[in-house]
């Protein structure tokens, strides 16, 4: 008798979280849908009360209403090239980091440290008019390369890639392998690397969406349609005096597809950093 109480308790516990995580998803996927819904109807079917919540038949028509009035794939095109190159350069740059932080024992490592975390309270929005002080020395206004650049290190890289590191990578492993005779860098490289990979996956997928999300440092160093970053290229769909909701909705949505291409590229190696400790014993 008890054995089948304790089997109920249990069944509507798990009935009761499968609930929770339904609801959850949800919520989660419905503003997608929704833009996804305006994005394919007319502004009458938009504005009216109740507003439409299936879809229409004019998600064509609004993305070629985008297409005249903003160079979309131009946006796009930039958005990736910058969004890829400052994320592989993150991974890079971040992980050496984590990896000097985690392995090596040398004077002043917590405090500099420290100071890496320190920078992570520090409100980006400070740092504006000095590194638009340092873009304009260097030349590079209305270039791909005053975005790229200032984005290669993220403290947050570094402190997640330190973090994963110390927890993954023993370091007997590494002592064997430089008895063997292996350099600083082979050990990064054949022994780090291997195993830190759901850790990439992680990082990447925040510092692209990151990178591909930003508008205020992108609205400010390109001057340039041609140059512009698809955050940015977006802005010249709202007009001051006629807005059609859903043109602007098919360029969001639009705009939207390749963060989910990313996520679901790296979506099992995502979930495999987070689970990492837990199957620990």
């Amino acid at each position: 008798m008890s054995k089948k109480i304790g089997k109920k308790k249990f069944s509507m516990a798990k009935a009761f979280i499968y609930l929770i995580l339904s609801v959850g998803s949800f919520l989660s996927i419905f503003p997608l849908y929704w833009m996804f819904v305006m994005a394919t109807n007319q502004n009458s079917a938009i504005n009216k009360v109740p507003p439409a919540f299936f879809p229409g038949g004019e998600l064509i028509t609004n993305f070629k209403n985008v297409l005249n009035t903003i160079d979309f794939f131009g946006a796009i095109w930039n958005s990736l090239v910058v969004s890829v190159v400052a994320t592989v350069g993150v991974l890079f740059l971040c992980s050496l980091a984590g990896f000097a932080f985690a392995i090596f024992d040398f004077k002043g490592k917590n405090i500099l440290f420290i100071f890496v975390l320190v920078t992570m309270m520090v409100p980006p929005q400070l740092g504006l008019i000095p590194q638009y002080f340092i873009i304009t020395q260097l030349d590079w206004l209305n270039d791909l390369k005053a975005i790229i650049i200032p984005g290669l290190i993220d403290a947050f890289g570094i402190f997640w890639m330190r973090q994963y590191i110390s927890s993954n990578v023993p370091k007997e492993l590494v002592e064997a392998a430089k008895i063997d005779g292996c350099s600083n860098f082979r050990v990064y490289w054949n022994i780090c690397i291997p195993v830190i990979i759901p850790a990439f996956a992680t990082l990447a997928i925040i510092r692209f969406m990151y990178i591909w999300n930003d508008f205020l440092w992108p609205l400010v160093v390109l001057r340039d349609e041609s140059s512009f970053t698809i955050q940015v290229a977006l802005r010249g769909l709202i007009d001051n005096y006629v807005r059609d909701n859903g043109m602007i909705l098919s360029g969001t949505f639009w705009a939207t597809v390749p963060l989910i291409v990313v996520f679901l590229l790296l979506n099992r190696l995502f979930i495999a950093s987070l689970t990492e400790g837990a199957v620990k014993s």
